[in-house]
């Protein structure tokens, strides 16, 4: 394990008592695989599992939340909290990546930065959590984690639709993005691209995939054309 399991644990306001368990919800196929362990002590029938919590607390959350809204809209915003690059950005907030245990092919390929790979230790530690102390505080978990600053969420998850409208109700504007770079081996690129429109840059992201590139720089054009700081 590359970090101390306590500090994670102060991270995550949550002390486990099954500690295996815990362990398990850190532990990548790619690390069972390679220590020729047995499928179960990797996190994807936790992951299966905490998947299944998220949908039940997130759904409960903006079912009281927004009366108004009908099921359209409703399960759109809970798309945006729970799909793979909301989940990856509220791992970054425990440092999620660097705990887990990986095998070495997935460590070189930069896994530990990788959203699927964090999106899914996400869910199963929400897993490991609900199945050590029960629905409860699984759900404090999620409400702490990742039905927080929703507002933010929704832009980020819809970003370029958000930026493309906002450019197309300005007669004769038109949307591109340009690649600035593209560097790393093949199985760990990064890119970075702008958004322009008109010649003017509104915004710069960097990603591991042109599209993920793309979103963040779309996002900071949003905060631009709203007259917001960048974050």
């Amino acid at each position: 394990m590359n970090r101390d399991l306590n500090e994670l644990e102060r991270r995550c306001g949550y002390t486990f008592k099954d500690k295996d368990l815990f362990h398990r919800a850190l532990t990548h196929s790619s690390y069972a695989n390679e220590h020729k362990k047995d499928k179960a002590v990797c996190n994807e029938r936790l992951e299966f599992l905490g998947d299944a919590v998220l949908e039940v607390v997130s759904s409960d959350f903006l079912y009281h939340k927004y009366p108004e809204k009908p099921e359209g809209e409703l399960s759109k915003i809970r798309a945006s909290l729970v799909c793979e690059p909301t989940l990856a950005y509220c791992a970054a907030d425990l440092e999620l990546g660097s705990y887990l245990l990986l095998g070495k092919g997935e460590e070189a390929t930069g896994g530990r930065e990788r959203n699927s790979v964090v999106s899914d230790a996400m869910e199963a530690l929400i897993g490991s959590i609900y199945l050590d102390g029960g629905f409860a505080n699984a759900k404090e978990f999620i409400h702490r984690f990742v039905l927080n600053d929703i507002e933010h969420k929704q832009l980020f998850y819809d970003s370029k639709t958000i930026l493309q409208e906002m450019i197309q109700a300005t007669a004769g504007a038109h949307l591109e993005y340009e690649i600035l770079r593209e560097e790393g081996p093949d199985h760990h690129k990064v890119f970075e691209v702008r958004a322009l429109s008109g010649g003017e840059e509104l915004g710069r992201g960097t990603g591991g995939t042109k599209k993920a590139a793309e979103a963040v720089a779309a996002y900071h054009g949003i905060l631009k054309l709203r007259g917001k700081e960048c974050i």
